[in-house]
């Protein structure tokens, strides 16, 4: 089958660095490990797996990140290569293991790319607390191979389907999944729906377990998908409060309005003009940027995980307010935390999604979400405003890590065309 895949070396890593800074075709061209080919399609491990062919599959900025070798290297253990990439899918049912049950071919699932202690093959006595807990975003295993076998090799390490060298990614034509990593697609769900129900969960997933209580607000920063979903999951799961989102560009700022934000503002002089708002009062250090007392945002969800989102979130918090981390920061030099100990501020990341507490009782975040999405009707997919075909992956690689220049927001691939 074609598929996009991605193999990791020094040397890689080196023109990456280097070259990479002049030409990005040693980030997603071939000299970079990143190029298209037939692979060969994996067997079914067991009788629980299915084979699926892929719809759609999103580009995500943590794939830029990797791809580019920005990423922070303390996540590498939890990875292997070479592998397709690809973690947010939309699938079709193409074949199915004999105990595979809740599953047809011809369904629409959404993937869920995390791989849990159950997918890797362990009995239930060897499982994680992550993985007991329906967490697998956290698989405290994810360093480990086997005990699962495929094609008669014990499963390779890695976290996610998409940075795995045993379970390719959705940059494919098929896939192979575990059923536990399988959510069936409502009809009411068109695909570019249906393949943001991965970066949306995140959101859904950081708001179900770190909201807004009544009477606070709410400042969601960056302007990409995760800050979107944020944005909509807030509104789509009751909060009725003020909601900020800051954004780059006016197409961002339109969608975020329509996704519920109840003002858009954009970074510096305007962000600045809504902590005053809140109350805050503007000081200014001898040495440094201007600092704020009194005021702020209860909860502050920073989708960026920059140096500069970051210290902002620190400033823009109110005592004692929640900073919630859901870009994928990494290195941060020379950040001040000043702020966190002197407001007293709580600092949470999230990652992924899995079990959560939901009216009365538990589900999945995707079918959260996927409940979400039909009960809101939110226009979710005029995130997607780029569609390639695999051939012209490069391309769909250029438009996602060039948002300024692209007017992306969610890039994604299309086997098919």
């Amino acid at each position: 089958m074609r598929a996009v895949t991605f193999d990791v070396s020094i040397p890689r890593y080196l023109l990456a660095k280097s070259v990479g800074r002049v030409s990005d075709a040693f980030l997603y061209g071939s000299p970079s490990g990143v190029t298209l080919r037939e692979v060969a399609e994996p067997p079914l491990p067991g009788t629980r797996w299915v084979r699926l062919q892929t719809i759609l599959a999103g580009i995500c900025g943590s794939d830029i990140a990797n791809l580019s070798y920005a990423a922070s290297p303390a996540m590498e253990p939890f990875g292997s290569f070479p592998a397709v990439i690809g973690h947010e899918i939309v699938a079709r049912v193409v074949e199915v293991g004999r105990d595979v049950r809740g599953f047809e071919v011809g369904q629409r699932v959404a993937v869920d790319p995390m791989i849990s202690c159950d997918a890797r093959g362990r009995i239930r006595t060897e499982w994680c607390g992550s993985c007991a807990d329906g967490l697998a975003s956290t698989c405290e295993n994810a360093g480990e191979a086997g005990p699962e076998t495929i094609a008669g090799k014990p499963m390779a390490p890695g976290l996610t389907i998409g940075y795995h060298r045993s379970l390719p990614g959705g940059w494919g034509e098929r896939l192979i999944a575990h059923e536990t990593q399988l959510h069936a697609v409502p009809d009411a769900l068109n695909d570019r729906t249906a393949v943001l129900v991965e970066p949306l969960s995140i959101g859904v997933h950081a708001v179900l377990n770190c909201a807004p209580r009544e009477g606070e607000s709410a400042l969601v920063i960056g302007s990409g998908p995760i800050a979107l979903a944020t944005v909509w999951a807030l509104r789509a799961s009751g909060f009725q409060g003020e909601v900020v989102a800051q954004t780059k560009r006016s197409h961002e700022a339109e969608l975020a309005r329509a996704l519920g934000a109840t003002s858009v503002v954009a970074p510096g002089a305007e962000a600045r003009e809504a902590l005053v708002e809140t109350g805050a009062q503007a000081y200014m250090p001898i040495v440094g940027a201007e600092v704020y007392s009194g005021g702020g945002f209860a909860v502050v969800y920073d989708c960026v995980g920059s140096g500069d989102s970051i210290a902002q979130s620190l400033r823009f918090a109110s005592p004692r307010g929640r900073i919630v981390l859901l870009g994928c920061a990494a290195q941060i030099p020379k950040l001040d935390l000043t702020f966190l100990w002197a407001r007293e501020l709580d600092v949470k990341g999230f990652v992924g999604y899995g079990r959560e507490r939901w009216r009365g009782g538990e589900a999945h975040t995707f079918d959260i979400a996927m409940s979400m999405l039909v009960e809101s009707a939110a226009p979710v997919e005029r995130m997607i405003r780029h569609v390639f075909p695999l051939s012209e992956y490069r391309d769909g690689l250029y438009a996602a890590a060039n948002r300024g220049k692209s007017g992306s927001i969610k890039v994604v691939l299309d086997p098919a065309i």
